[in-house]
């Protein structure tokens, strides 16, 4: 019995090995290859990056070549080609001159040898002569004369040129070649010396000043340090090479040798195998232990990979910040809710939200609050809903959940009120206390339902309806709104048109002194008549232009067009509304310098009207814009002030001339003390930092005796008169006693 039960055992064993081998084998097979193709390629690509660094070391090399050749002729035509030269050369030959501007002087830029040539192609002058001796360099300079003077059909022989393109028929005032000169290769540097007018018909008569610098082992030890190039020299016999060594050959048109020089080679394919040997190494000892451990931990690396990829699709789906679910949860998650909801399933709805001002809050106190603020939206959001709700951020600060609830508008805007009460009321973070706003856009999801994009793409219109109703709400998707967003895009391109073709106009309302009897300034506003729908109003097409960008093209007009009309009124101040995607722009201070200088208007007479949200997340850039603006004369206003977060903050930092009170504040004077002491508070504010205050919206009698006895300096609103054209803001500077205020034609007058 024993041998026989030991049978089954020892078979079990062998099997077991066979299957770890077979399993190992055509591992151990492609790693073996992996390596061989490794080898391969890092042989390969050491011997291509031997010749991609010979290549390019030899590109360097001629263009430096031709960079020191070409400065060198600059350098000659610096002294030739000159008045000075014409005079001392061409009309009455100065030799003194001639010694110390064009032999010393070329001499300091290390030149060899200087010539001054004649119309007859006699030497005049040689430089330094004592060296020069008796030889004669008629001949060397025989081929650059030849050239410069335009008897040739081609380049010369035994010589390179370095200008491209030069035609030998018409070579110009200059020329310059590598060439052998007395047995050294030299750059050789010609300029003819005249007038643009004494050499209009070619160089046949004009003396010529030649310069030669030896291409000697100063200069190429120069070279080979810029370039990292070994042992760079020239070779004495071009037929000779060093053995190892690259080199560079330059050649005439003919193809004849006019130099060599030679360089030891980088050689990168060597450092290339030289660093990655070791790890070819690693490798194979690598692979041997791999076949040893390889099957022992072959299913622990299983179950780790297994667990990775549920913790990585945990992280793909959800949000880093807050934890929630994230947008491509959510949208498997819609996906399931609306074919549940098809099946037969209750009805659902999505809520998409968005928090108002959040971006206040981490422009002015930091993104680490602005997360911190999100954690606590998300716990609030997760304690309202139930537990098989899904509440999702889809980023920044938008959220959404999707919830199983009746469809009626009733029970919808009841879980939108639960969710703005909730997300609205005070937050006290890092000594904050902070108040933010939600704006709901609401899609139910019943059977009659497309597919998730068309919830989301409700939900996305509706929430534009709730912002622009006043933000803080919420609105249920509705078949109109359609039918809104194609009338939105419609209008988009009528207004861009407008803009195009001068189709929109200005009107100015009136700003007038304390008293209310001298109109002091205008404060330029948009107005639309559309060809079809006739006059639009600036609270429907403003917030289409900010929304679509168009808002930069019209502030730009409206600029322009204020600036053209208040230059017939030269004693009142021009105000101009900046909106804050124009004022953020990098070149918003060149179009405003820039349109100033196109209609000739003052800049003192300009004052730019800001909001506080203009400056928000924008201070360093908005302080440097304002003060350039300032030193050429515009004046600021902070325009409704009081409604924003950090007005004092601004008011300190930034140089406005103004502050204009915020229309709310004027309108509740005579009903809430609480809004007489804020005016009392921002004129004393005013004045304290030297900065005149405008009230806006003032409209009453009693509206105006209070402002004026609180001391504000100027004052704008329907009491004093609506908007008007430019031509009824020229009648009301002729006759002001038909607009005084309490006159008896004074209400038929504003109000006109």
């Amino acid at each position: 019995m024993l041998p026989s039960a030991r049978l089954p055992i020892a078979g079990e064993r062998k099997g077991s090995r066979w299957d770890q081998a077979r399993l190992v084998t055509p591992i151990g097979v492609i790693v073996v290859v992996a390596i061989l193709c490794v080898i391969v390629a890092v042989l390969t690509s050491a011997r291509r990056a031997d010749e991609v660094a010979f290549n390019t070391e030899q590109q360097l090399m001629v263009q430096s070549i031709d960079e020191h050749g070409l400065h060198a002729m600059h350098l000659v035509e610096g002294v030739a080609a000159t008045p000075s030269a014409t005079a001392r050369i061409r009309t009455d030959y100065d030799p003194q001159w001639a010694d110390q501007r064009i032999g010393q002087w070329l001499a300091k830029f290390h030149f060899d040898v200087a010539m001054i040539v004649d119309g007859a192609d006699r030497v005049e002058y040689r430089y330094p002569a004592a060296n020069l001796g008796e030889r004669d360099l008629s001949a060397e300079v025989a081929p650059i004369i030849a050239l410069l003077r335009g008897r040739l059909n081609a380049m010369p022989a035994q010589a390179v040129a370095l200008i491209e393109g030069q035609d030998p028929a018409k070579p110009g005032r200059s020329a310059v070649l590598v060439q052998n000169f007395f047995g050294q290769p030299a750059y050789v540097a010609a300029v003819a010396v005249g007038s643009d007018t004494d050499l209009a018909h070619g160089n046949d008569s004009a003396p010529i000043v030649l310069a030669v610098k030896y291409i000697g082992a100063r200069l190429l030890d120069k070279i080979g340090s810029r370039l990292q190039l070994a042992s760079l020299r020239a070779i004495a016999k071009p037929s000779a090479k060093a053995d190892g060594n690259h080199s560079l050959d330059l050649t005439d048109v003919q193809g004849g040798m006019v130099a060599r020089f030679s360089w030891k080679p980088t050689r990168p394919g060597g450092a290339i195998v030289a660093s990655v040997a070791p790890f070819i190494a690693v490798a194979l000892a690598g692979f041997a232990l791999f076949v040893v451990l390889g099957i022992r931990y072959m299913r622990r690396t299983a179950e780790e990979i297994a667990t990775g990829e549920r913790q990585l699709r945990h992280l793909a789906l959800h949000d880093p910040v807050c934890g929630l679910p994230n947008r491509i949860y959510f949208g498997e998650r819609l996906e399931q809710t609306i074919n549940n909801v098809r099946g037969g399933g209750l009805s659902a709805a999505v809520f998409y939200i968005d928090l108002d001002h959040f971006k206040d809050v981490n422009d002015t106190l930091g993104h680490h609050i602005g997360d911190e603020l999100i954690l606590n939206v998300t716990q609030r959001l997760s304690r309202i809903m139930r537990g098989d709700d899904l509440v999702a951020r889809l980023g920044g600060d938008e959220f959404a959940i999707i919830t199983t609830c009746a469809s009626d508008s009733y029970s919808l805007q009841a879980i939108a009120g639960r969710i703005i009460a909730a997300v609205c009321a005070p937050y006290a973070i890092s000594g904050h206390n902070i108040i933010i706003g939600a704006s709901i856009g609401i899609a139910a999801i019943d059977r009659r339902v497309g597919d998730a994009a068309d919830i989301l793409r409700y939900a996305d219109m509706a929430l534009y309806r709730a912002k622009n109703e006043g933000r803080n709400r919420a609105c249920i998707y509705d078949a109109a709104m359609d039918a809104d967003l194609s009338n939105r895009k419609l209008l988009e391109g009528d207004l861009l048109q407008a803009i195009k073709n001068d189709g929109l106009r200005a009107a100015y309302q009136p700003i007038v002194n304390a008293a209310g009897d001298t109109v002091v300034g205008v404060e330029a506003l948009a107005r639309w008549t559309h060809p079809t729908h006739g006059e639009i109003p600036p609270s429907r097409f403003i917030p289409i232009a900010e929304h679509s960008g168009l808002i930069i093209e019209l502030g730009e007009w409206m600029l322009r067009r204020a600036c053209l009309d208040g230059r017939n009124w030269p004693n009142l101040a021009i105000s101009v509304n900046v909106s804050p995607l124009q004022f953020r722009r990098s070149d918003f201070v060149e179009v405003v310098e820039r349109i100033l200088t196109e209609t000739d208007f003052d800049a003192n007479r300009l004052e730019l009207e800001l909001t506080e949200s203009t400056l928000l997340g924008n201070l360093e850039t908005a302080e440097l814009s304002m003060l350039r603006l300032k030193a050429i004369g515009v004046r600021f206003a902070l325009d409704d002030f009081g409604t924003g977060y950090s007005s004092l903050l601004y008011l300190r930092r930034f140089p406005f001339d103004k502050l204009k009170i915020d229309s709310s504040f004027v309108r509740s004077i005579e009903k809430a003390p609480d809004a007489a002491a804020i005016v009392h508070a921002v004129v004393s504010l005013g004045r304290g930092l030297g900065m005149k205050v405008t009230a806006e919206g003032v409209e009453t009698a009693e509206q105006h005796l209070f402002l004026r006895a609180a001391g504000v300096h100027s004052m704008q609103g329907f009491r004093f008169g609506k908007p008007g054209t430019a031509g009824e803001i020229d009648h009301r500077l002729a006759s002001p006693d038909d607009y005084r205020v309490g006159s008896p034609d004074q209400e038929v007058a504003l109000a006109s």
